[in-house]
């Protein structure tokens, strides 16, 4: 399968279910979120290339921490925070929106599950988070099981503030917080400005996937 071919199902993945999550809005049903600062994760609902991110170090959110609402299917098996790097993918622009693979990596010894969403949230330099919590798609997560060096994707989307008039920021990082975990992994954000005020300011998500979503 080519690049190009890749990219466009993966925005069409992310267009699907972007669409779904805006129909639930329409209708008021809206997405869970808490108090900032936090990068929620779970099982519930410009660019560059890859990066690299280590564990978060001390004067992070304390609160950055699992909203899970429903178990795993194999949550005894799921894949912690220290088994796991992150990385932001190239970005895959399209009908007005910005999206990026937030990508997990297992660098462990052993083959272990995610299922769900990952927590994120921008922080600036100092820690302090950028913009609304996330919300999540409807779509039904999946068992993603990741062998040694093996990886996960999940879709994170907003709109490009230049066609929502929405207030930015451009932040120092993304914290991302693997399903069911509390401790985020923290990656450089390269993307550019996002979104932080204003209606068109939220960011979204969907679950994971099996692959990097390049």
């Amino acid at each position: 399968m080519t690049n190009r071919s890749l990219g466009v199902r993966r925005a069409a993945l992310l267009a699907s279910s972007l669409a779904v999550l805006g129909l639930l809005t329409g209708c008021g049903s809206g997405d869970d979120t808490a108090s900032a600062p936090r990068t929620e994760s779970g099982t519930t609902p410009s660019g560059s290339a890859t990066e690299d991110a280590s564990s978060a170090p001390s004067g992070v959110p304390t609160d950055a921490v699992s909203n899970s609402l429903t178990p795993s299917p194999a949550s005894g098996t799921r894949c912690h925070t220290s088994e796991l790097s992150a990385s932001v993918g190239r970005n895959n622009p399209g009908a007005g929106q910005e999206n990026f693979p937030v990508v997990l990596t297992n660098r462990s010894n052993r083959t272990c599950t995610l299922y769900g969403y990952p927590g994120t949230a921008f922080v600036d330099a100092s820690g302090k988070q950028l913009g609304p919590d996330p919300k999540r798609s409807s779509a039904d997560p999946e068992t993603v099981s990741l062998a040694p060096g093996r990886s996960a994707w999940a879709g994170l989307s907003f709109a490009n503030p230049e066609v929502s008039g929405a207030g930015t920021a451009t932040p120092a990082a993304l914290l991302v917080t693997p399903p069911d975990e509390e401790d985020p992994l923290k990656v450089t954000w390269r993307g550019g400005e996002v979104p932080v005020s204003g209606t068109e300011s939220s960011v979204r998500l969907i679950p994971f996937s099996p692959g990097t979503g390049a």
